[in-house]
């Protein structure tokens, strides 16, 4: 199923983003640490380098004891705000987007908001690596609405807390690879009403139908005291199929729908698991390269946070009428794209 939505004529402005951040944990594991450290805990004899070179994937950041996804959602919302010159208590909405959540309950936008000191409308949205981007949309949606004037969408992910880091042989260690390309970040946008530009476009696909092939399933009314389902476990190699069969047709209705071609972005953010993969989502649309904010090598699959770090990487460089386009791949499975032209 397919959903899109364009905000960008409409008379009086639209909704845009005014302001990013991200934060990183301070502490760098590196892919060759870390196959070490998994293959003395499983008793397995890896060849050397295997990590980096299957996924490009060179360092990660992982969070502290003591630091939590809350924690790093806060950090790089206490930047956006300031990058804004925006009080916390000027917030009235804001959204928790992400894979990961401190606890199950409450929502944790709520440990965010009595951190950053606000008293905004709070809400969790939660779907996979493209909770951000929809948390985005919710944000934009409900401005639109009327629902709010001013929002702050916040993710912070620590997969790398699902990495089964003491695989018991050799099956549960290909079923448990693809949490060795996590990383540990948190991002953030602010967004408000603008008198030009904003976001321009949304599309989504959805396959639902592949939800079990990849994930952690433990914490639900599933599997909600189950260790083993705490750890993340997926068939790479089906996801990516899923991903090639339905990512090129949601960019092609974007370009149909909007008019735009690549040479009209100044950069496409696009999530990223592995360089591999990068590698072919680059061969399969005919992206430019040179359009793409890479990130996966330094800091390996930070989920939803990807393009929330890409955004805030290159976003003080953008001119007023500068075009980025989001490409969102989250299990479940969905693709998400969102238009938007810097004011």
């Amino acid at each position: 199923m397919s959903k899109h939505s364009k905000a960008g004529a409409r008379p009086g402005g639209g909704v845009g983003i005014t302001a990013t951040g991200s934060y990183l944990p301070e502490h760098v594991l590196t892919s060759e640490e870390l196959q070490e450290e998994v293959a003395r805990a499983g008793g397995l004899t890896l060849p050397r380098g295997l990590f980096e070179r299957a996924t490009g994937i060179v360092t990660r950041r992982v969070a502290a004891d003591g630091e939590y996804a809350s924690t790093l959602a806060v950090g790089a919302a206490r930047k956006a705000l300031a990058a804004r010159g925006t009080d916390p208590l000027e917030i009235d909405l804001l959204v928790y987007a992400s894979a990961t959540r401190d606890v199950a309950e409450p929502a944790t936008a709520h440990v965010v908001q009595d951190e950053l000191g606000s008293r905004a409308h709070a809400l969790d949205v939660g779907n996979a690596c493209n909770s951000f981007v929809n948390g985005i949309d919710t944000a934009h949606a409900m401005i639109l609405a009327g629902r709010a004037r001013r929002a702050l969408v916040v993710t912070g992910e620590t997969p790398s807390r699902a990495i089964r880091r003491a695989p018991a042989g050799p099956a549960q260690f290909r079923d448990g690879f693809a949490g060795y390309t996590f990383g540990d970040a948190g991002a953030a946008v602010l967004l408000e009403p603008v008198e030009r530009g904003g976001i321009l476009d949304t599309g989504t696909e959805t396959h639902s139908e592949h939800w079990a092939v990849g994930g952690i399933f433990g914490g639900g009314s599933r599997h909600p005291r189950s260790e083993e389902h705490t750890y993340f476990h997926g068939d790479g190699r089906e996801l990516r199929e899923v991903f090639e069969k339905s990512g090129t047709a949601v960019l092609d209705r974007m370009r149909h729908r909007t008019g735009l071609d690549w040479a009209d972005f100044r950069h496409i953010l696009v999530h990223q698991v592995t360089l591999p993969y990068l590698e072919r989502f680059v061969e399969l649309t005919g992206v430019p390269e040179d359009k793409l904010v890479i990130t996966v090598p330094e800091l390996g699959n930070i989920a939803s946070a990807t393009l929330g770090v890409q955004l805030d990487r290159v976003h003080d460089d953008l001119l007023p009428g500068d075009r980025v386009l989001f490409v969102g791949l989250g299990g479940g499975t969905s693709v998400m794209t969102t238009v938007w032209e810097k004011s």
